[in-house]
């Protein structure tokens, strides 16, 4: 397992997160299976995982007394904790930091972050008092490491990242958003400031962990023994500055996939960059529907509907999933995809090509 220096301490690279554990029953959250649960910790740590990452809501408030029961089995030295502080679930933060102790069932808790701060809690965080309390809790040693999670658009990261000297954050970072979104800024901006970086997000959900057919295909034509996972994980071992990958890791596949890719610091090559960018472009070709937003298309609709906001919609909905459809509650009543006839007066008009009608219906199944 690779281990990388941290302050005063070496921490494995591949973290555990636990947020996507084994279920009981996938409709509710708080039904971890305990037993699975323990084999994939127990696997974690014999192959040299020392990081564990937990929050106060993950599994509706379960994961924390799980994780601590998990790990208690194990000398406390030997591993590390992190959890968070999510003010829109409790603001009380005081109260909060004292229930993660108990469930936990530990005396101080090694890493700390303020959860997913955004452009709209950064104020909330920063105003409310919690950061003194968290800095006076760290000199208690209480807590050893103090740092954030954010969502956040990079203006807001650099403020919240400027604030005062943060021991580490955490962004969501991988090859996509690399590309497509403000990682790379995201990145840079606390590589800036010498704040190492822990990753959440590598595979953007599960996402990368596929592709599509042709992406997945020609990753394999270069490399056919490595798994498609493994290339979003060596790819952020190129980033010096990254401490800690997290892999909400749900099954032992997954778990024994992930640790043979960080038995060794074995970044891309020149050729394996190259090869992953090709996929890259396969990928989001094949995923995302070319609407130009020209809206020759509108003009002729019947049901007045903004097809162009549908097909960005629709995309959002391809690359993030389906908490990317909320904005369809938003659209006017009557103008919505689910009220499309499918005459394909839209698609006549469509210098793309694209099959609208059955994005529309696409759209209609997903929701009903």
């Amino acid at each position: 397992m690779i281990r990388k220096k941290f302050k005063d301490i070496e921490i494995s690279m591949l973290g555990m997160g636990n947020m996507r554990l084994p279920l009981h029953d996938h409709d509710d959250a708080s039904t971890i299976d305990k037993e699975k649960s323990q084999e994939i910790i127990d696997y974690a740590m014999a192959h040299g995982i020392n990081y564990y990452d937990t929050a106060y809501v993950y599994h509706s408030g379960k994961s924390e007394s799980f994780l601590g029961e998990a790990l208690s089995k194990y000398p406390r030295e030997s591993f590390y904790v992190a959890t968070k502080f999510l003010i829109g679930a409790n603001p009380d933060y005081k109260a909060v930091f004292e229930e993660q102790l108990q469930r936990l069932n530990m005396d101080y808790i090694d890493f700390y972050l303020l959860h997913a701060v955004g452009d709209r809690s950064y104020e909330e965080y920063l105003n409310c008092g919690c950061i003194d309390y968290f800095l006076e809790q760290k000199a208690a040693g209480r807590i050893k490491y103090l740092g954030f999670s954010a969502h956040a658009k990079p203006e807001t990261l650099e403020k919240l990242a400027s604030h005062h000297d943060w021991d580490f954050a955490q962004i969501q970072l991988n090859y996509y958003d690399w590309e497509f979104s403000a990682a790379k800024e995201e990145y840079e901006i606390l590589t800036a400031k010498n704040i190492p970086v822990i990753v959440m997000e590598p595979v953007r959900g599960g996402r990368l962990a596929t592709l599509t057919e042709d992406a997945s295909a020609h990753l394999k034509s270069v490399c056919p023994d490595r798994s498609i996972p493994s290339w979003a994980f060596r790819w952020l071992m190129g980033l010096d500055n990254v401490q800690v990958v997290l892999s909400g890791m749900s099954n032992m596949e997954q778990m024994m996939d992930n640790v043979q890719t960080f038995s060794e610091l074995a970044p891309l090559s020149n050729e394996e960059n190259d090869a992953l960018k090709k996929a890259l472009e396969l990928f989001y070709h094949e995923l995302v529907v070319p609407c130009t937003a020209c809206r020759y298309c509108v003009d002729d609709c019947p049901m007045r509907i903004d097809i162009p906001l549908v097909m960005e919609i629709y995309n959002r909905f391809r690359t993030n999933g389906d908490g990317a459809l909320h904005r369809i509650e938003k659209i006017e009543s009557g103008r919505k995809p689910m009220d499309c006839i499918g005459c394909g007066a839209c698609a006549e008009h469509c210098p793309q090509n694209i099959d609208i009608p059955g994005i529309m219906e696409k759209i209609t199944e997903r929701l009903s």
